[in-house]
């Protein structure tokens, strides 16, 4: 057996072991024997080896799986006992407290408020503050805040406190006494970081000054993945109509996005190896203009490796590749597996269009000649085959419409991000040439919110309510086992293991 594939089995087993402990709460008797059974097929390997030859590898990967599996189990355990043991949280509910801290990211803007993340000084834990809309604050400002801290809010339907884990957030404060005291020194990161906000901002105003609600909120969502002034009830309408992924930083964005970029670029004559360049460094321009948030630096990791195996050819390998980037996203932070559903749409999307699109593909059998069309049609395909259990289970309800919609919508979104870039830069030095500029965009526009508005009826969606994880669980293992099958039929060479 080959080290990649041993890599490949030891990751998977490191991820279920984060999600066994999510949903089980494994004790350490049983870890203690998981890790003593691993010891053991390990020795037994080298000792045995002259009259086990035809078993050694299995006893080898058995050996470590079981070990890796309980790294994943005790990964989730430290996770668990940090949020146990936060000094800051112990504060939650306990009446007013006086801190002083800075705000270390982009203020989220609201109507009538804003959300600052603010990084405590004394404890060097993040909180998240909600405060009045004005007076106006900015990354690296420093402020002290007189309030009460709270527990993140659960419901029935929505755990706030686990929405905010994933962020290493376990407490919020809503509209305390906030002063400002100063600005915190800046070094070469926090200054980089600066100035993409400020030509962010530069080009919000003038995407605003170019367009009117709700087409600017949705140019803004798509350029530079700021969904706060997007309503709720045009996120909802893009939810029934299966395109919420448009206004969203994930990985099926970006590799819908690249694909459609990699098609432009063949049809404009490049080479594939050229396309593949011109794709890469739109994905790292998207990153950097969104912010460099943590979704989207996942969301550019993932369609970074789906671009890779297609130049390299290597299905099976770019495969095993975003696996292993998914167990080192997960060891450095466990809590993305069952509280980030960003990273588990981004994950599926990219590994649902590698494993599945060439099984499409070949079942289709298009012409050659209308390859790229047919690419279109099956990369949306298979990501939303992929990701279609967990959009149920997240959102409770299914678009009947949705690779309709997708495949009316998706290859005008190119033009909406080139026209409307375009717009957003030149206004940013004269705002009558961003208006000028911004008039195909306009159109495009029009167009999306035609189709969304046109297909977001009742009829074109279905409620699925009370959905389980074991229902989410049977069905992957169900994909996974289907996707064997065809592979072994077709002959493909994608899949390897």
């Amino acid at each position: 057996m080959s080290a990649s594939k041993i890599l490949f089995f030891i990751c998977v087993v490191f991820v279920v072991g984060i999600f066994l402990e999510s949903l089980l709460r494994v004790s350490q008797y049983i870890l203690w024997i998981f890790l003593l059974a691993g010891v053991v097929l390990i020795l037994l390997r080298y000792m045995l080896r002259n009259s086990l030859r035809n078993q050694e590898d299995c006893l080898l990967v058995a050996g470590f799986c079981l070990m890796f599996l309980v790294l994943g189990v005790l990964r989730m355990q430290i996770s668990e006992f940090n949020i146990v043991n936060d000094k800051l949280s112990k504060f939650n509910d306990a009446g007013e407290i006086t801190l002083a801290g800075t705000v270390i990211n982009e203020p989220k803007l609201k109507d009538n408020s804003q959300s600052l993340k603010v990084k405590v000084d004394e404890y060097k834990d993040m909180i998240l503050v909600t405060v009045k809309r004005y007076p106006e604050y900015k990354y690296l400002d420093q402020v002290e805040l007189i309030g009460e801290l709270e527990t993140p809010m659960e419901t029935e339907d929505f755990s706030y406190k686990n929405y905010l884990l994933k962020d290493h957030i376990y407490s919020v404060m809503y509209f305390p006494k906030i002063n400002k005291i100063g600005l915190a020194n800046k070094n070469v990161l926090s200054t980089g970081y600066s100035s993409v906000l400020w030509l962010k901002e530069k080009m919000r105003q003038s995407i605003r000054s170019s367009f009117l609600p709700p087409q600017s909120s949705l140019l803004e969502g798509v350029l530079l993945g700021d969904k706060s002034a997007i309503s709720q009830d045009v996120k909802d309408d893009f939810r029934n109509t299966g395109l919420s992924h448009i206004i969203a930083v994930s990985g099926l964005h970006i590799v819908i996005l690249s694909s459609i970029i990699m098609y432009i670029l063949l049809m404009l004559g490049l080479w594939r190896n050229q396309a593949f360049y011109g794709a890469i460094i739109f994905i790292l321009i998207y990153v950097v203009l969104v912010g460099a948030l943590a979704s989207a630096v996942r969301a550019g990791i993932m369609g970074a490796i789906y671009l890779l195996g297609q130049k390299l050819g290597r299905q099976s390998m770019s495969s095993r590749t975003i696996v292993l980037a998914g167990a080192l996203m997960l060891l450095f932070n466990p809590l993305l597996l069952m509280h980030d559903v960003g990273f588990q749409l981004s994950f599926l999307a990219v590994l649902g269009i590698i494993l599945l699109d060439p099984i499409i593909k070949t079942l289709i059998a298009f012409p050659a000649k209308n390859e790229n069309i047919l690419s279109l049609f099956t990369v949306t395909l298979s990501a939303q085959i992929f990701t279609l259990p967990i959009i149920i289970y997240n959102f409770g309800s299914i678009s009947l419409v949705s690779l309709l919609t997708n495949i009316l919508i998706l290859p005008v979104i190119p033009g909406v991000m080139l026209f409307g870039f375009l717009s957003a830069v030149a206004g940013t030095i004269w705002s009558s040439l961003g208006w000028l500029i911004s008039l195909p965009c306009y159109f495009l526009l029009k167009y999306v919110f035609y189709v969304v508005n046109y297909f977001s009826k009742p009829w074109a969606y279905k409620i699925i309510e009370n959905v389980s994880w074991a229902w989410v669980a049977i069905t992957y293992v169900f994909l996974g086992i289907l996707t064997r099958y065809f592979n072994k039929k077709l002959r493909t060479k994608f899949l390897d293991y």
